[in-house]
């Protein structure tokens, strides 16, 4: 018996039809989904990648060590010792510097503090920074109870710190009042008598005596009497030896005729003359009288005339 062929109504095959399509679009929307969150993941860690560099290469670019140049004194004086110099280096800030448009005027910000140096020039190279000044010697010591400091021959007040291998020698019995800050002038007539005297024997020593300095043994200047405040018969300016013995100077330079002392260069000539021909500014005497008038007086040097 044949078997009936069995018909398919046309929504049956519609349904079939569309059935199938629909899979195959939901498979294909599928693989398209994965493959654009693959992409997507690998624009994101490339993104992030970049992202990194241009971070990692900032931060590079700004911890690379700052080109640095060392501080070099120039022009400095024999005198200066190295505790001297090692103090200047601290008041500018230290002996290594960042090189840039402001390390000059930085470094001589800091060192016009320093009252030891005048007129500071600073450069600044490649790899250094070149400082260069006028140096203030400290030609006499002032003590006051505890405190002491030092003048130039300018008069100007420097900080005290041990100084053994220069000739400075202190002034006594200055009418102090209060003393200025380093830097500043101490202006007091009887302490610049004082440190004109001596200037005037260093200049001495320098042509007379730079071997065994006349300097190198005096201990003080008194001024108790400057002008004579105390007594006007007595000697005006006293010089102590180290070994205590006393030398009459007198009046202040300059002031001999007032007085009618011998002349400046008359005393200097005995003074020098006593030192070479003993050695010594003691020899076994209590004081040396310079300031009364001498006819007759060998001269060491005719500078002084």
């Amino acid at each position: 018996m044949a078997r009936k062929k069995q018909r398919i109504s046309l929504r049956e095959r519609f349904t079939s039809w569309w059935g199938t399509r629909t899979k195959k679009e939901a498979e294909a929307r599928k693989q398209t989904l994965t493959t654009a969150v693959k992409v997507a993941a690998v624009m994101l860690v490339l993104v992030a990648a970049g992202a990194f560099l241009r971070y990692a290469e900032g931060y590079v670019s700004t911890t690379r060590p700052t080109e640095e140049g060392r501080l070099v004194l120039v022009g400095v004086p024999g005198w200066v010792n190295w505790d001297l110099k090692a103090r200047v280096v601290a008041a500018a800030g230290g002996d290594r510097f960042p090189i840039g448009e402001e390390t000059a005027e930085v470094v001589a910000r800091n060192l016009a503090r320093m009252s030891w140096l005048d007129e500071i020039e600073v450069r600044v190279t490649h790899d250094a920074v070149r400082v260069g000044a006028r140096w203030r010697k400290p030609v006499a010591l002032i003590e006051r109870g505890p405190s002491k400091f030092y003048v130039d021959a300018d008069l100007v007040v420097l900080d005290y710190m041990p100084m053994a291998h220069l000739p400075i020698v202190e002034v006594r019995n200055v009418s102090l009042g209060l003393p200025p800050s380093p830097g500043a002038v101490f202006d007091r007539d009887d302490l610049a008598a004082a440190v004109k005297l001596i200037v005037l024997l260093n200049r001495m020593d320098a042509e007379v005596a730079p071997k065994n300095p006349l300097l190198d043994q005096i201990a003080g200047v008194d001024v108790a009497n400057y002008k004579g405040r105390r007594n006007h018969r007595a000697p005006h300016i006293v010089l102590h030896s180290k070994d205590g013995t006393l030398i009459y100077w007198g009046a202040e330079i300059g002031e001999w005729a007032r007085h009618l002392e011998a002349k400046d260069e008359q005393k200097l000539a005995k003074l020098y003359t006593y030192y070479k021909e003993f050695g010594s500014l003691s020899a076994g005497v209590k004081y040396i009288n310079l300031y009364d008038p001498q006819d007759k007086v060998p001269l060491p040097t005719d500078r002084y005339r």
